[in-house]
Formats: structure tokens, C-alpha cells, sequence
């Protein structure tokens, strides 16, 4: 059994996860906590205290980990026409 604050990290995680379509890195930023925590409430112990949940923010989580490419892309575009526009 889960410690009682464990659970309820988790639950918070995934409803914020959810609710602001955030990347595990996002997450773990703003609950303080490393990545792989994140990730391990996520995939291991949300899927034990509340399945439902754990699916819907998996699906954002695997969204995210597909466009973060893309993401890094716009940003290192960004970056450098900051930096030409500078010069």
C-alpha cells in the first residue's frame, strides 16, 4: 500500500498533466520533484490507485514526447533570429 501523500502527488500530477497539457518536465518543475518521478506516479502508481486517470494523462504525455521535436525545432529557430536580429 501507498503511502497516503504518494497517492494523492499522483492524483495532483495527472490532473495537472491533464488540465494544462504539461510535459514531464513541466511537471516536475512546477511539483518540485525529478522527471523520473513524475513518471513512475504516472505510469506505475496512478495506474494502481486510479486506471482512468492514468490513461488520460499518459495520452498527453505520449502526445507531447511525439511533438517535442518540433518544439526544439521552434526554439532553436527562435534563437538564432533573436540573435541575427540583434546583429
Amino acid at each position: 500500500m501507498l503511502k497516503q501523500y504518494i497517492e494523492e502527488r499522483a492524483i495532483d500530477i495527472a490532473n495537472y498533466i491533464i488540465e494544462a497539457n504539461a510535459t514531464v518536465r513541466q511537471t516536475a518543475k512546477k511539483f518540485g520533484i525529478s522527471k523520473s518521478t513524475v513518471h513512475k506516479d504516472v505510469t506505475e502508481r496512478l495506474t494502481q490507485i486510479n486506471p482512468l486517470l492514468a490513461n488520460e494523462a499518459r495520452k498527453v504525455l505520449e502526445f507531447n514526447k511525439a511533438e517535442r521535436h518540433i518544439r526544439g525545432g521552434l526554439a532553436t529557430k527562435a534563437k538564432y533570429l533573436e540573435i541575427t536580429h540583434r546583429l
